[in-house]
């Protein structure tokens, strides 16, 4: 062998052996986003619509953020918007990700809404420049194979899997941090105090489970720390909710205990969100509060009881969407907070729920309200709470609940509407339907449903089905005319 045919086969030797004992193999493989986005109006009024877009990622890596542009007919315009970014050039619009849900897992969706008024509808749509139907370019990037196993340490998050089993304050914060599509909690019995929030989110294929015994206990003792001007997750700020998600779509929420928290459960911009059987009890302000277009989420089977210990105003047991004053925050980006198509079932609420046990706000819309039982003892009275339910919301169903009331507490009439006036204008209040509903009023209430206008819903009126019962009342089941 030639000196130089040696130094080769040493050199070639010599990094064989290298590799062989570092374990590393550099290879490229494809890995990048492959974003497309899909169009669906979510609601239509009279002289416009919502509309919303819907990002998924087809592809091996997540996005860094997105940008989704289109161009609308002469006559129609965007009014406002949510979960994004908007700027216009006369009738072509771009949309750009919010601080919050730019980054899209591979499987994952996000989401961002508008109000348009006019009838005509997107065209022309780009999502990163390229056509909304998908098939982004792929690019490679450098990818190190490892044929050695990692040392191991403590620090490590709980381990992607079907299955996390916890049963300590950190071990859940852990796994509500690297929780993945199709991934189950499970909460051992016990009490876990802290400061429990997640960003991540589930697929409608693969929805996240958080579980457990009703005597598995979720407490925060905060809040602490500096407040941002809207509520986020922000490093060093404790919200004070005893669990949080933001940003968070497709969670089942399952079977455990929130108490002695600022507020008990906090569901922010994570539609499909679905809690059952869970136990909210003994929280400073409101219980559930499904905020910044939480739609198509459903609060069943569970229980509700002493909520507003320090703002009674402020303690309803259920919250739909949030009051127009807070749109700025809660509607994302300054729109409106469209919870829509949001299912309360069969829930035990009350007593003690200082404000109203479910409180629906304006802008929401097509809502089902069944089966529910309400113990109104205990209403405040404070920041006008003196009903089991006021409707401010449009087109929702109410159905075969049963409502009672006694002493403590101040009580005006079972079920309540009003129309509070918003921009953009809805029909707030209006095209509610009410049916076999069951009410005993206490003798102190004066109405089972009190409608406050007729008028203002004449296009899109209200109905009180004449399946609706009363006792105890003194003035009567309704004060409109019933259907039968």
């Amino acid at each position: 062998m030639s000196p130089r045919s040696r130094a080769v086969f040493l050199g070639a030797a010599t990094v064989s052996a290298a590799l062989a004992l570092t374990g590393a193999v550099t290879t490229a493989q494809a890995a990048a986003a492959n974003l497309s986005a899909g169009f669906a109006r979510t609601s239509v009024w009279t002289g416009g619509y919502g509309g919303e877009y819907t990002i998924a990622n087809r592809g091996d890596a997540p996005s860094t953020g997105w940008t989704v542009e289109f161009d609308l007919p002469t006559g129609t315009a965007v009014s406002s918007s949510w979960s994004s970014v908007k700027t216009q050039t006369g009738q072509h619009y771009k949309f750009a990700n919010a601080g919050f849900n730019g980054t899209v897992k591979p499987g994952a969706t996000a989401k961002f809404g508008f109000n348009v008024t006019g009838s005509g509808l997107p065209s022309g749509c780009t999502v990163d420049g390229l056509p909304c139907a998908g098939g982004g370019p792929v690019t490679t990037r450098p990818t190190t194979t490892t044929t050695t196993p990692p040392p191991t340490t403590t620090t490590t998050p709980p381990p992607a899997g079907d299955t996390v089993n916890v049963s300590t304050a950190a071990q859940l914060q852990a796994a509500l941090a690297n929780a993945t599509p199709g991934q189950a909690i499970k909460l051992a019995a016990g009490t876990y105090r802290g400061s429990f929030v997640t960003t991540e989110a589930g697929t409608a294929a693969k929805p996240i489970t958080l579980s457990g015994p009703a005597n598995a206990v979720l407490i925060n003792d905060g809040p602490s720390g500096d407040a941002p001007d809207c509520p986020a997750p922000t490093a060093g700020w404790d919200s004070g909710y005893g669990l949080w998600l933001s940003g968070a779509p497709y969670w089942n929420l399952t079977g455990f205990t929130v108490q002695e928290s600022k507020k008990g459960i906090v569901v922010d911009n994570s539609p499909h969100t679905t809690i059952d059987g869970v136990n909210v009890n003994h929280v400073d302000e409101e219980a559930i509060h499904f905020r910044r277009s939480s739609a198509d989420s459903v609060l069943k089977n569970s229980t509700i009881t002493y909520t507003g210990l320090v703002q009674p105003g402020y303690g309803e047991g259920v919250y739909l969407g949030s009051a127009n004053s807070n749109w700025a925050c809660h509607g994302n980006s300054g729109g409106v907070d469209r919870g829509d198509r949001i299912q309360v079932l069969d829930n035990h609420i009350g007593p003690f729920i200082a404000a109203e046990p479910i409180d629906v706000k304006e802008g929401t819309f097509n809502g089902l309200i069944r089966g529910n039982t309400f113990d109104g003892r205990g209403i405040s009275g404070e920041n006008s709470a003196d009903s089991w339910i006021d409707v401010k919301g449009i087109g929702y169903t109410i159905e075969n609940n049963t409502g009672t009331f006694s002493s403590p507490g101040v009580f005006a009439n079972g079920y309540e509407n009003h129309n509070t006036s918003t921009s953009p204008s809805f029909d707030n209040g209006c095209g509610n339907v009410w049916r076999g509903n069951k009410s005993d009023l206490g003798g102190v209430g004066a109405y089972a449903i009190k409608i406050s206008s007729v008028s203002k819903c004449a296009a899109n009126p209200n109905v009180v089905y004449a399946s609706n019962t009363v006792t105890n009342a003194t003035s009567g089941l309704t004060n409109i005319p019933v259907t039968p």
